[in-house]
């Protein structure tokens, strides 16, 4: 029984790892127009329609049917036009801060948030009264008119 759980195990992660080297080595087009960028128009390839744009679509078809990976045309491509042609920074060397940068602010201006809601929280006891109570905003004599004339609207 055990042999076969272990067998059936094997064969799942060869037929998940199949799936994923073969995914790899047959890319489409759209795949890749998603992540590279046009480099006349500044925009991503699959959003531009200029000439240049439909002349780099040819050579990544070209590529594809020649059989290069998805890693291997983005390599060809930031051979030929640099490395600002991918969409998504580098996630390695010191380019990775594109990507730890954002996430460790927002981590940070969540702990001040709550350290500073904590902290106000904290800062009276519940029975403590107002430090400054508020002041009168209308004259007594027209508070007293205002709550007349409005007992007369509720009745």
């Amino acid at each position: 029984m055990r042999r076969a759980a272990a067998l059936l195990g094997v064969l799942a992660a060869l037929a998940f790892a199949g799936s994923a080297v073969a995914s790899e080595q047959r890319p489409t087009l759209p795949e890749i127009e998603g992540e590279v960028l046009c480099t006349v128009c500044n925009e991503p390839l699959d959003m531009s329609s200029g000439p240049f744009a439909d002349r780099e679509r040819a050579v990544i078809r070209h590529w594809i049917a020649a059989g290069l990976t998805k890693s291997q045309i983005e390599q060809k491509l930031v051979d030929q036009f640099g490395r600002n042609v991918l969409l998504s920074p580098p996630t390695s060397g010191f380019d990775v801060i594109a990507w730890v940068l954002p996430i460790a602010g927002g981590i940070a201006a969540a702990l001040v948030l709550a350290f500073g809601a904590w902290r106000w929280s904290r800062g009276r006891s519940p029975g403590d009264p107002p430090s400054d109570p508020a002041p009168e905003l209308i004259e007594p004599d027209l508070s007293r008119r205002l709550d007349e004339e409005l007992a007369r609207y509720d009745a």
